[in-house]
């Protein structure tokens, strides 16, 4: 049976990956391409439907970015969302304007509910809006089928073609019955809504046995979700042509590498490789502190390591490696005009000359998807419920030059916050907790004594996907008891704070 697929154009929203995402929990792949591709290549996806993201630009300004018009002529059903409600518009000589007052925040919507796109709503809804034009003349074959106080044309419908416009964001979760509307027009689009893990696991397990043809692959295997889940779906494709490879970078959580080398020694039919190149990391970080070169500087020196090791066997073309969805978009704007927040080892980091080609199967993933994934895999909780570890591990969580004493020091902070997060019953409440070590040094006192010596952070956060976080408000009593063990036990720390940024405007890792 063919795959459906819903195609999302991103037009620079910040909230475009949230569009598919939910597309997907709603039971229909989605796939991101930037506003500008090629018509032809449309064509070639077959897609069911069209969404329009949103963007910050305007219609009428000269660098606003417009997709190719011939998406008006492919005779499937088209959602323009904001930004996208606007294009619509303009393309069939609606008339945009700035507004003469922006719609920030949460508006009460009233929406004709007997409008297929609004099956099941209330007259009334609550909606999130974001946006500085608005319509100021509906289109001409358009009906209007929504308002709010500040938006005569919330919702547009064309009178005879199956497409829509919404002037505020369903995707977000700011607009409770959002995920009822994109359910609605994927209905409409007349999709199965029929993709899950299963049909993603058995289509990437064929697709992984054609692409790799009987070679062979290394698979960077760290013990965290992503790449484990990586190596649960090789081996279920290829199983021994699959070699895993753990690398000690010394800059990994304290007794990780042998918690890994136990959790992966019997598992599958893979071999498991382990190889200690804490010198070779250390080395190339030595110096270093801007942390765009320390992830280049890391990912560098992982493709070193292993393409040193796919030497040793026979028939070895690929590497693997556990990137997902929102690493590729932090890293580069591959999929669209947003902006790049920074680079990852496994993704921005690589080399532009390798000798292995690269498998990335989890890369059009969230977080909350792969762990879908691992479980029909049949991985076990424990793994699967792991908080996220960056890929550049430690050197990450501290600024500036990373040296064997600094990761020692962090080392033992982070073990002390993990274990009393376990004790006390908090892990599985919040999405990632880790700590950071400062840059600076501060005065103490400690038995009658002056000390100067260095800060740490503790982070923790709640989330979905890690594409947009809250500060998790632990519990002082704990936070207090927390910060006592650390300064207490952990020697060259006599401050500990508590970061309570959320991202956005704060990225979650510090660096």
């Amino acid at each position: 049976m063919e795959k459906e697929v819903v195609l999302i154009l991103d037009l620079g929203s910040q909230y475009t990956q949230l569009i598919a995402k939910t597309t997907r929990r709603l039971g229909v792949y989605s796939e991101i391409l930037p506003y500008n591709v090629s018509i032809e290549e449309i064509r070639e996806f077959n897609p069911g439907a069209l969404i329009l993201s949103g963007s910050p630009s305007s219609v009428n300004g000269t660098d606003a970015p417009f997709p190719d018009r011939g998406i008006l002529e492919l005779g499937i059903p088209i959602l323009g969302i904001c930004y996208g409600m606007q294009l619509l518009s303009y393309w069939f000589d609606g008339v945009v304007s700035r507004s003469t007052k922006k719609e920030y925040g949460k508006s009460l919507l009233q929406a004709e509910v007997d409008n297929p796109l609004f099956k099941g709503l209330n007259d009334v809804e609550t909606v999130w809006m974001s946006h500085g034009d608005s319509l100021s003349r509906i289109p001409e074959h358009f009906d209007v089928i929504a308002r709010s106080d500040n938006s005569p044309y919330a919702a547009i419908h064309h009178k005879d073609r199956s497409v829509f416009g919404l002037q505020f964001h369903p995707e977000v979760t700011h607009t409770p019955n959002g995920m009822m509307i994109l359910d609605n027009f994927l209905r409409i689009a007349g999709f199965r809504c029929d993709w899950s893990a299963t049909s993603f696991v058995q289509n990437s397990i064929d697709e992984l046995r054609e692409n790799i043809k009987g070679g062979k692959v290394l698979l960077a295997l760290s013990g965290g979700v992503d790449s484990s889940v990586t190596a649960a779906l090789l081996d279920r494709a290829i199983g021994d042509k699959l070699i895993a490879v753990f690398v000690d970078t010394g800059l990994l959580r304290k007794n990780e590498a042998e918690e890994v080398q136990r959790a992966f020694q019997d598992y599958g039919s893979f071999e498991l490789i382990t190889i200690d190149a804490r010198e070779e990391f250390f080395l190339a970080l030595k110096g270093v502190s801007d942390p765009e070169k320390k992830r280049k500087a890391i990912g560098k020196t992982f493709i070193e390591v292993f393409e040193r090791e796919a030497e040793k066997h026979q028939d070895v073309d690929y590497l693997a490696q556990g990137t997902l969805y929102p690493d590729v978009i932090e890293s580069v704007s591959f999929k669209g005009p947003s902006a790049t927040i920074k680079s990852h080892h496994n993704v921005g980091g690589l080399p532009d000359k390798m000798k292995l080609k690269i498998i990335e199967p989890l890369k059009e993933l969230f977080k909350d998807e792969v762990r879908v994934v691992g479980k029909e895999l049949g991985l076990p909780d424990h793994i699967l419920q792991r908080h996220p570890f960056p890929g550049p591990g430690l050197a990450v969580r501290i600024p500036g030059e990373v040296t064997p004493e600094k990761v020692y020091i962090l080392q033992e902070i982070d073990a002390i916050y993990i274990e009393e997060l376990r004790e006390n019953n908090l892990y599985h409440e919040i999405w990632q907790a880790f700590a950071v070590l400062l840059p600076v040094r501060s005065v103490g006192v400690m038995g009658d004594e002056r000390t100067y010596d260095y800060v740490c952070s503790l982070r923790a956060v709640c989330s979905d996907d890690g594409m947009t976080a809250d500060w998790a408000e632990l519990p002082a009593p704990f936070l207090r008891r927390v910060a006592n063990r650390i300064i207490n036990e952990v020697t060259g720390v006599n401050r500990v704070l508590y970061d309570i940024s959320s991202k956005p405007p704060a990225t979650i890792e510090w660096e």
